[in-house]
């Protein structure tokens, strides 16, 4: 059976280096890449500043914070929950980060989460799918079809519960029904074309050159030289017509 969980963390601020420190943390489930319905989730007292820029991402105050436990409180729960298991981030080098870094802090001394755990990050997987694009979580919700209306504020479990849907959608859906399908019977165009390959390219018959009339060169022409009046000669076609 395969195991892993989505987490998410909410901080004080950007960088554990500066002292900041985990103030939510959020876990769910999969078993067998379905939600298995057990979760872990804390609210934690970080014992200093919440930066103001922070609290307008997550909106967790130091006055809500104060009677929540320490994360020494909690950190072997944390890590009976998440031990073994492969763990699913987005942007996984922030969350990783913070763990270690509070890990570190206990008196006792305790694995670092790297060393329990395979990290899976979601942020360079969206990445290498979809290069150029944003992979921001709200941004492959809109790419999945993923209703994340009710996000008004980033919450760790919250956001946990819409990785696992982003996470299930970039690696299973409607790519993994196609394999199937092909590996049953390849279309009729996938044939064609794979006969086509195996053409020398001697025995291919020749292409058909459809050429412009004079008109629509002309056409052509005068439509470029509108474009670049209007863009103040900055029309590249342009400059390619008159360099040849």
């Amino acid at each position: 059976m395969i195991r892993q969980v989505i987490l998410d963390t909410e901080t004080t601020g950007l960088d554990p280096a500066q002292g900041h420190r985990i103030i939510e943390i959020g876990c769910v489930e999969l078993l067998d890449r379905k939600l298995s319905g057990n979760h872990f989730h804390v609210y934690l007292n970080p014992e200093r500043e919440i930066d103001a820029g922070a609290v307008e991402v997550h909106g967790l105050s130091e006055e809500f914070l104060a009677d929540k436990p320490h994360f020494q409180d909690i950190a072997s729960d944390f890590l009976m929950f998440v031990e073994n298991a492969e763990l699913i981030i987005h942007n996984a080098p922030f969350d990783v980060g913070f763990l270690n870094h509070e890990l570190r802090l206990l008196a006792t001394e305790t694995p670092l989460i790297t060393d329990l755990c395979e990290i899976l990050d979601t942020l360079q997987l969206a990445r290498r799918k979809h290069p150029g694009q944003r992979n921001s979580l709200d941004a492959l919700c809109r790419r999945y079809g993923i209703d994340n209306a009710h996000r008004s504020l980033h919450g760790a479990l919250l956001d946990a519960e819409i990785l696992a849907e982003v996470y299930l959608a970039m690696t299973g859906g409607q790519t993994t029904l196609l394999l199937e399908e092909l590996e049953q019977e390849p279309p009729q165009a996938m044939l064609m074309s794979r006969e086509w390959a195996r053409l020398k390219v001697s025995d291919r018959p020749a292409l058909r050159v459809i050429r412009p009339s004079e008109t629509e060169r002309a056409a052509h022409d005068q439509r470029l030289l509108e474009i670049d009046k209007a863009s103040g000669g900055q029309c590249l076609w342009q400059r390619l017509t008159d360099a040849v």
